[in-house]
């Protein structure tokens, strides 16, 4: 490395975890900076120790320090006890890792992983950015905002938390290509084994898996007295698989798909005239750049509700229809079959979701981040 570009290296921090929701817009926009800035940008990820971050991080070949951060638990627990010690040993170790790395600036994407990082940076006056992925804040995010540089958004509407002339609306950045043109039709069916000539849904719960809508295709399933009208890609997740093979096994028809994981999603949204799904920030920027009609069924088991308030920024745009949790095993698939049925309104919504969506992302907030250091 020459002695010019050892002078104009950057080295920036990113923060996020004890989820996929906050580890991989982090990882985006690092493989966004390593883009746009090949070797004169080193990059340090800070998580919280035995959590995901840390084996996803340095799969992908980036380096990564663990944090004892910890966050309270919701119901009472002896261990949150031990989280204001965990805290006072987690920022004596984030200052530690922000002077030894020379941090130019420090990103954070939520989760009480980021926390003692950022509140280290803002009071070495190490400049920070957040990016909130919900259109309700998360806590963490909500009370480090006031210092921060920069808020990046993926919702209109986010002053109501962050002041207003900090905010940058950019989306949410993903990994991979997502777009509205996508796969080729046909090819994805063939790859599912399904006829051109029927109408597919995609049921999607996530790499765990989702009670609720697993208990919606059973019912549905079991509740048949002819042919299925239509086929369906069915993600099972990876902890109940064995329960909804053995279930389908029981009641066999040969126009559903069931797997776990979906390996190919490029196939599993082109091959989908409707998808039915949680409403997680990144689910709901992946539907919004591939444009496919969505019916949300919000997660209640989350923080905030916030997958509740992702669902109905979108109802509110007419780019998507939500059935609550509570009600998803008996009224979600009739919801979904109505809609399958009105062309006009799956094509306003498909419409909707493409005005809505903000493939730049990741750029956009690497832009954000220079201009902080710059």
């Amino acid at each position: 490395m020459s002695f010019a570009m050892i002078v104009n290296m950057k080295r920036i921090i990113l923060s996020g975890g004890g989820t996929g929701g906050h580890i991989y817009p982090a990882v985006a926009v690092a493989e966004a900076l390593k883009r746009r800035l090949g070797d004169t940008v080193e990059i340090l990820f800070v998580g919280a120790e035995g959590k995901m971050e840390m084996e996803k991080v340095p799969a992908l070949g980036y380096r990564i320090v663990g944090l004892p951060i910890a966050g309270l638990q919701r119901r009472l627990d002896w261990r949150n006890l031990l989280v204001p010690f965990k805290v006072l040993k987690s920022l004596r170790k984030a200052r530690r890792t922000i002077r030894e790395f020379g941090a130019d600036a420090v990103v954070g994407f939520g989760g009480y992983a980021s926390a003692p990082i950022l509140w280290a940076a803002q009071r070495a006056g190490v400049k920070t950015l957040i990016q909130e992925q919900n259109s309700y804040a998360g806590l963490t995010n909500k009370i480090l905002a006031k210092r921060a540089a920069k808020i990046c958004t993926a919702y209109d509407g986010m002053d109501r938390f962050f002041p207003a002339d900090r905010i940058r609306l950019t989306g949410n950045p993903l990994r991979g290509r997502f777009s509205k043109e996508g796969a080729d039709r046909s090819e994805a069916l063939a790859h599912f084994g399904f006829d051109t000539d029927k109408k597919t849904i995609l049921v999607v719960g996530g790499s765990l898996g989702t009670r609720t809508l697993n208990e919606m295709m059973k019912h549905w399933i079991a509740s048949l007295t002819g042919e299925m009208e239509v086929q369906v890609i069915w993600q099972t997740g990876k902890y109940y698989e064995q329960e909804m093979q053995q279930f389908l096994h029981e009641h066999p028809t040969a126009h559903v798909w069931q797997g776990a994981f979906i390996d190919r999603m490029d196939y599993a949204y082109a091959a989908a005239d409707l998808v039915i799904s949680r409403s997680g920030a990144g689910t709901v920027s992946e539907l919004c750049l591939v444009a496919k009609p969505v019916l949300f069924v919000p997660s209640p088991n989350v923080a905030e509700d916030h997958q509740t308030a992702n669902a109905r920024a979108l109802v509110k745009e007419g780019a998507a229809v939500m059935v609550a949790d509570s009600e998803c095993r008996e009224k979600a698939v009739g919801e979904a079959l109505r809609l399958l049925a009105d062309e006009t309104a799956l094509a306003a919504m498909s419409q909707n979701l493409e005005r809505l969506a903000r493939p730049q992302a990741a750029e956009d907030i690497v832009d954000e981040i220079l201009k902080l250091i710059e």
